[in-house]
């Protein structure tokens, strides 16, 4: 007998279907001389500080170095401890049993360095020695599995990629467990955490916060002028920016008594824009942030239940490109396109037998290829699954497209003697822009059509004005923006050795990016403010605690990226990058166990109930010491973040200032204040005076 193990019960059934094991047991199938079983996910771990007999924050302990690290069945939360999951306790079981029951295993985890590494740490702490193949794939359609199952490859193959994910396991547990309870104990006031790629994706949002609030925006006027030739109008601006408004008016009338402006200079040049790539998950993530507005997560969420329902590739790609010898099934994509309600349009317009190759390159094939749909067309989706699927199904017909040709024409124009310019452009071949018929990138001006001018041509001005206009800050980062200097972050570092090195290297992976992003989420460090992301009061706390220590460092975060990539590779040593961690986390505990906090931010407030004891102030919550009076506030009022000025108002004068932006169980925003009634209990009350109980 074989045992097939996959990631999720979804693809294990799919799997068995297709092996001929049809009869149903309890947490796997069976038939055909296999087993196929499942884990949920990670089911095994590695060890907490309580699992090697260190319980709580204790100084003593650090830095925790574990040798051996041990692995544990994962835990939930319990009252106060964790204890482990009953669910992955009672399957851990059923694989134990068919593993013992079965001559050889046939990994099937998902193909990348997170499934290699559920499936490592199972037979692992199984101390399983059996032999075993992997099935390598990058889609779930029947085709896809068979050919992988008559191309099964030794489990051997994969050490290095096994080595990659259990290093990055045991560097994130280093570095997050060791800083996090230094930082904590160092604070005394509430737990700080802090992680490997969580702490300078942090420095990275409020690094940008600070420049934007500390930006000061300073005024400028530029002239406008508006010609007609040829029953076309067009507008033309000023090269000079005054920075006094009146030197600009006076400018103005001077040019409206002279009324005319002459062409100096015309220039004309051809542009060709090739077309994108596929996506890779960041680029789709980023592009999902931009258009619709979804998050990372959600994202990945919606593209990982494409491909388990067979509709997309595997999704969570770091590559843009396929390989040769996927070039021959693409005209069947296509074609399938074609019964789609939305693409059948768009691909009318690919020109048959001059499909663009592009995308075809063996060497920039990583683990997966781009992401690509399948030949089954969907139905039944939501709306948030059909704009990401036709997202990715419009971005393979724009690449297998030619590329977009422009005619750009920068004229420069003389009035009185300033100098003005205007640009234009022709779209002469649309190529990959027809695809969905945008001619110009979201973030660019508006381009506008020019009659023929030619240098020495007078122009008429129908009409002049002047312009206020301010000088912008750095913007806030959206998702979409940090998911760029994530991918990006070793283009940011100043030395210029290091900075080549690593200027394709980023910061975690494009699989892990959008759950270090809702991390900070989680652990209250940022909030979303409409589309932009900003740091919290404790996010900025942290941030200004380590920005200029190493553990924010973008470049070493980058460094070991690379050096993950190595192992993988099988061009670096799994032990010696370790060691390098266990040295790092030892300095950084030092580093912090030694920072000094300043607590005097913190109001000193005296409970309102008892009237007697201090009340303890933490991110999320003030309480009162006193077990008898057990006054307590949340911090977070229906989705908002209650500021510490906030909760001054609410203890000494019994009413917070006006809170905007409250959101109620269905779903609707409010503002109001929260007010400190006799019994110390609170409740809101609106503009109007209306008030109910919280």
């Amino acid at each position: 007998m074989k045992t097939i193990i996959a990631e999720k019960p979804i693809v294990a059934r799919e799997i068995a279907g297709l092996v001929g094991a049809s009869n149903k047991k309890d947490g796997y199938l069976t038939g055909n001389g296999y087993f196929v079983t499942w884990a949920f996910g990670h089911l095994i771990g590695l060890g907490m500080p309580e699992d090697y007999g260190v319980s709580g924050f204790d100084k003593a302990s650090l830095p925790m170095l574990p040798n051996p690290f041990l692995l544990t069945v994962r835990k939930v939360k319990k009252d106060k401890g964790y204890t482990a999951d009953t669910g992955a306790l009672k399957q851990l079981k059923v694989i134990e049993q068919l593993f013992n029951r079965s001559n050889s295993i046939i990994v099937a985890t998902d193909a990348g360095r997170e499934g290699e590494l559920i499936f490592r740490y199972i037979y692992e702490y199984l101390k399983c020695n059996k032999p075993f193949e992997r099935l390598w794939i990058s889609s779930l359609t029947e085709k896809a599995i068979k050919q992988g199952f008559d191309n099964l490859k030794d489990g051997k193959q994969f050490d290095g990629l096994y080595q990659a994910a259990q290093g990055r396991s045991r560097a994130d547990w280093l570095v997050g467990i060791n800083a996090t309870q230094a930082l904590s104990i160092a604070a005394g006031n509430g737990i700080y955490s802090l992680g490997r790629v969580q702490t300078p994706t942090l420095a990275l949002i409020c690094k940008r916060y600070l420049e934007n609030k500390n930006f000061s925006v300073k005024k400028y006027w530029q002239i406008q002028l508006s010609h007609n030739k040829e029953l076309i109008d067009f507008k033309s601006l000023s090269k000079t920016k005054w920075e006094d408004q009146k030197l600009a008016d006076d400018t103005l009338k001077a040019i409206q008594r002279s009324k005319t402006a002459t062409v100096t200079s015309v220039e004309t040049k051809s542009i060709t824009e090739q077309p994108p790539l596929l996506f890779d998950l960041t680029g789709l993530q980023k592009e999902a942030n931009k258009k619709l507005n979804l998050s990372a997560e959600e994202t990945l969420n919606i593209a990982q239940s494409l491909y388990e329902r067979k509709f997309i590739t595997y999704p969570r790609t770091g590559s843009k490109y396929i390989p040769e010898d996927m070039w021959a099934e693409i005209p069947n994509l296509v074609r399938a396109l074609q019964d789609s309600e939305t693409c059948k349009q768009a691909v009318g317009k690919l020109k048959w037998g001059r499909f663009n190759k592009r995308i075809v390159n063996d060497l920039r094939v990583t683990d997966h290829h781009g992401l690509l749909i399948t030949d089954k067309i969907p139905s039944a989706l939501n709306a948030k699954e059909n704009s990401v699927y036709d997202m990715i199904a419009f971005r393979l017909l724009e690449a297998l497209s030619q590329a977009c040709i422009k005619e750009i024409t920068d004229v420069g124009l003389q009035a009185l003697h300033y100098d003005f310019t205007v640009k234009g452009c022709k779209v002469i071949e649309a190529g990959w822009r027809s695809i969905k018929g945008s001619f110009s990138d979201d973030n660019t001006e508006p381009v506008q059509d020019l009659p023929e001018l030619k240098k020495g041509d007078e122009l008429k001005i129908k009409e002049a004005s002047v312009l206020e206009k301010k000088t912008k800050p750095p913007g806030l980062y959206t998702e979409a923006g940090l998911l760029s200097a994530m991918e990006t972050a070793g283009k940011e570092i100043e030395n210029e050795d290091e900075r080549k090195v690593l200027q394709n290297i980023g910061i975690g992976t494009p699989a892990t990016r959008s759950a270090i992003i809702e991390t900070l989420f989680t652990r209250n460090y940022i909030q979303r403010e409409k589309k932009s992301l900003i740091p919290t009061e404790k996010g900025l706390q942290v941030y200004e605690l380590v920005k200029d220590r190493k553990i924010a460092d973008v470049a070493m975060t980058a460094e070991w990226e690379l050096a993950l990539q190595k192992i993988e590779n099988n061009e670096a040593d799994a032990g010696a990058f370790q060691k390098e961690m266990e040295t790092y986390a030892s300095s950084i505990t030092n580093e912090l166990l030694q920072t000094s906090i300043a607590q005097n931010n913190l109001p000193k407030l005296v409970c309102p109930k008892c009237k007697s004891q201090q009340l303890i102030i933490r991110d999320k919550i003030v309480k009162c010491p006193d077990e008898v009076c057990n006054w307590v506030q949340f911090r977070n009022v229906c989705g908002v973040q209650i500021g510490l000025a906030d909760i001054e108002n609410l203890v000494n004068k019994k009413k917070t200032s006006l809170i905007k932006g409250m959101k109620s169980k269905a779903g609707k925003k409010f503002d109001a204040y929260i007010v400190l009634n006799e019994d110390c209990k609170t409740s809101f009350e609106f503009a109007k005076n209306k008030s109910y109980k919280k």
